[in-house]
């Protein structure tokens, strides 16, 4: 597999999950909550870099956006994630991939796409969630453009757990307490990907304090997304992300292990943040 589109993926993922180190409390199949988080209007950039023979180099951005919407009569807020690779990764890679979802007002998810241009392949991902006797129902239906003739692949899952959608549970998760949590915690949950259901499993580490793209140092809650590889199931680092440790709870850096090097995100800007980043611990 190319390797940025490993890199941008990866991206993508760590975005979704970052959000669940505050899902284990939560956990059932009453899969709504009160927003204390965020407000229509906020807007997070991120830098993307990827390390080559010891030097960083820039090789895309992000835009995490939040506004309000109306889904099938019902208000609630759109999410959306766009990822594209700048110019001088396009000559090696080209993508341009947009992510988005839509929740009630209380969080719910309702609805979650993914439009992929990456290299030569076109996809279209998407999820239709319900909620019936106590139970989270997902609809998943992946369709291909290119390189093939269009072709679908659709498949349905249902579980006693809330299931989320890569930006749904990032809503939701930010406006729970990280208090309860001690080093060493382990979190298990579920997440529609597109096709299918998937287990992931995240570790809490402990506070750090860790310098963005900004010039600005912030104190964050720092997580790890691992799996188990081989028979022995040996855990293996896939990433480590760095949340802020205010009541935003905005996603900070975030470090990716790739079997060809590594990469990470750094935040770059954030705009319409409902409350003070009180996280800062150093500015220049």
């Amino acid at each position: 597999m190319n390797q940025n589109m490993k890199l941008m993926k990866k991206l993508r993922m760590t975005l979704a999950v970052l959000a669940c180190c505050f899902f284990a409390a939560r956990a059932d199949a009453q899969c709504t909550a009160v927003n204390t988080a965020f407000q229509p209007g906020e807007h997070v950039s991120y830098d993307l870099m990827f390390n080559w023979k010891f030097i960083w180099i820039k090789v895309g951005y992000a835009e995490l956006t939040t506004d309000k919407a109306t889904y099938e009569g019902r208000e609630g807020y759109r999410f959306s994630l766009k990822s594209h690779t700048s110019k001088r990764a396009d000559f090696f890679f080209k993508m341009r991939d947009t992510l988005v979802c839509h929740v009630t007002d209380q969080l719910e998810p309702q609805y979650f796409c993914k439009a992929a241009e990456e290299g030569k392949r076109h996809t279209k991902d998407e999820a239709w969630f319900a909620y019936r006797d106590g139970t989270s129902h997902v609809k998943q239906r992946r369709t291909w453009y290119k390189p093939a003739d269009r072709k679908t692949q659709e498949m349905e899952y249902e579980d006693s757990r809330c299931i989320f959608d890569m930006l749904s549970i990032l809503g939701q998760a930010r406006s729970w307490k990280a208090t309860d949590f001690k080093v060493g915690d382990k979190v298990h949950f579920p997440m529609a990907t597109g096709r299918r259901v998937e287990q992931q499993t995240l570790i809490y580490r402990g506070i750090e304090n860790v310098k963005a793209n900004n010039d600005i140092t912030y104190r964050c809650l720092v997580f790890s997304f691992v799996e188990y590889v081989g028979e022995a199931k040996e855990e293996k680092e896939v990433i480590t992300f760095f949340i802020s440790d205010d009541d935003n709870h905005l996603p900070i850096r975030l470090d990716m292990y790739l079997n060809f090097g590594s990469a990470k995100a750094f935040l770059t800007n954030v705009e319409g943040n409902r409350h003070p980043i009180t996280s800062v611990v150093a500015e220049q």
